[in-house]
């Protein structure tokens, strides 16, 4: 009995050195488990959401942030690349009356080319225009080219000065042909001439209320203009437009006269002037969506896109956008300028600052929905119109930067360009016409500065103001 005693004794004293030890190894793992938990710990950033005492202690360093929390969250690829075609309405609508500008143009054309081959009264009236209206037009756009070239040049070598230039280049142009009109004394050529000189005595006002603007344009014009050495054929898109733009407006103008003999030809001349202005203004935001889908892509990947597929993919998966910012944007956007003038100068009459402030208010809100600057959104991430204006004006709200974007001015610089050329192609083609027919210098006149107008605000604007509007939708990367 004694050995058996004895054996349960030691069985008993072994297990409980096997506790023991398995308690010690348990105690091991667990103090290893601790460690490895405190490494991890360690090894990454504390989170955001914790209270950490400012300050680091004298013996500790405070350990860098990493690499990937720095960097600016930057869109997918995905999304740069988007394949879905925007605003197809507006696109089809686009289609449609293209067709029966096409038809109208045709036909019209035909009708005065007919004229001309026939005899008559009204066909010796058409010879005469062909005569002494159609030479006057095509070297307005010819001068309206040439202009338009140059604004380019200049504007890229010398954008601060160019903004002064611009300025009082477009007051002194048109107050020169206003006053050349009045100086014909006839009641038609009267009525422009008060017309221009009305608007040369605004555009002095205004020159002289955004001088304190014109050195943060040029600044802005200087930093958009960066990136055009690393894009040598970032013109050829608006030089294809130009061509196609000139080329129609040539058979544009043998329209007009074939209108002239046609029933209606009041009415069938406004529908002529309205589509060549819907098409050229689609030609120009074309140019825009190719020079902000190239621009856009440079900023946000670093990398240089080609032309031809940036232009490619406006005149087809964004051309709808185009189509409904050209219909309304420009009507829009000086609605909303004409409101913020009646604003400041509402004075201290009650009905007065209600009603200016009304109209800010509705226009601002207009505006939040439709700016010319979602079309840099809709040739980078390949938005609707109406989002891409939303998303963009929420990127200003976001930065409060409001006030940064109503000072610059570049849009305005690039209309009164297009003013100061229609204006110079008035004073070549209204001298003409008074020295050889002067019945028509009033309708010369008019025709000229419309073209003028168009021709050179098709090319001379798209790249310095998308390039402003880049560097100001994208601020984290330029």
């Amino acid at each position: 009995m004694e050995g058996v005693g004895d054996e349960r004794t030691v069985i008993r004293d072994q297990g409980e050195e096997k506790d023991e030890k398995y308690e010690t190894e348990k105690g091991v793992d667990s103090s290893q488990k601790e460690k490895t938990m405190s490494k991890l710990q360690t090894s990454n950033p504390i989170p955001p959401i914790q209270v950490v005492i400012p300050g680091p202690s004298p013996l500790q360093t405070p350990s860098p942030i990493p690499s990937q929390s720095r960097q600016t969250p930057q869109p997918s690829l995905a999304s740069l690349n988007s394949r879905a075609y925007t605003n197809r309405i507006s696109l089809v609508i686009f289609l449609i009356h293209m067709v029966a500008a096409i038809g109208a143009v045709s036909f019209l054309g035909f009708k005065a080319i007919q004229g001309v081959l026939r005899t008559g009264a009204s066909e010796r009236r058409e010879k005469r225009m062909i005569e002494f209206w159609l030479p006057q037009i095509e070297g307005s756009a010819l001068i309206s080219i040439i202009l338009a070239w140059a604004w380019q040049k200049l504007v890229r070598e010398f954008p601060t000065t160019m903004v002064h230039f611009i300025l009082w280049t477009s007051f002194g142009t048109s107050l020169t042909a206003g006053v050349l009109l009045l100086s014909f004394s006839i009641p038609a050529t009267d009525g422009v001439g008060v017309a221009l000189i009305a608007f040369a005595i605004g555009n002095g006002l205004y020159a002289c209320w955004v001088s304190p603007r014109i050195r943060f344009t040029g600044k802005i014009l200087s930093k958009s203009l960066q990136p055009v050495a690393k894009f040598p054929d970032i013109n050829h898109p608006m030089y294809w437009m130009l061509g196609i733009a000139f080329m129609w407006m040539s058979l544009w103008t043998f329209a007009v006269i074939g209108a002239l003999n046609f029933k209606f030809p009041a009415l069938t001349i406004l529908a002529l002037v309205l589509s060549l202005a819907w098409t050229t203004e689609v030609t120009r935001n074309v140019a825009n969506l190719t020079a902000s889908r190239a621009i856009a892509l440079y900023y946000l990947r670093g990398m240089q896109s080609d032309l031809q597929v940036c232009f490619q993919r406006s005149i087809s998966r964004n051309l709808g956008s185009a189509c409904l910012g050209s219909l309304f944007l420009p009507t829009i956007e000086a609605l909303r300028i004409i409101a913020r003038i009646l604003n400041l100068l509402q004075g201290e009459d009650e009905f007065m600052f209600s009603c200016a402030h009304c109209c800010l208010k509705v226009m601002d809100f207009v505006f939040h929905y439709g700016n010319s600057w979602a079309f840099v959104h809709v040739a980078a991430y390949g938005k609707g119109l109406m989002g891409a204006s939303v998303s963009t004006w929420n990127l200003f709200e976001r930065n409060e930067m409001e006030p940064l974007v109503d000072s610059d001015i570049t849009s305005a610089i690039c209309f009164l360009t297009g003013v100061a050329s229609g204006s110079i192609c008035v004073i070549f083609s209204a001298s003409w016409t008074f020295a050889e027919h002067k019945s028509f210098t009033a309708t010369v006149s008019l025709l000229a500065f419309f073209i003028g107008y168009l021709m050179v605000i098709d090319i001379s604007t798209p790249f310095p103001s998308i390039s402003s509007s880049l560097c100001l939708s994208f601020p984290t990367n330029s």
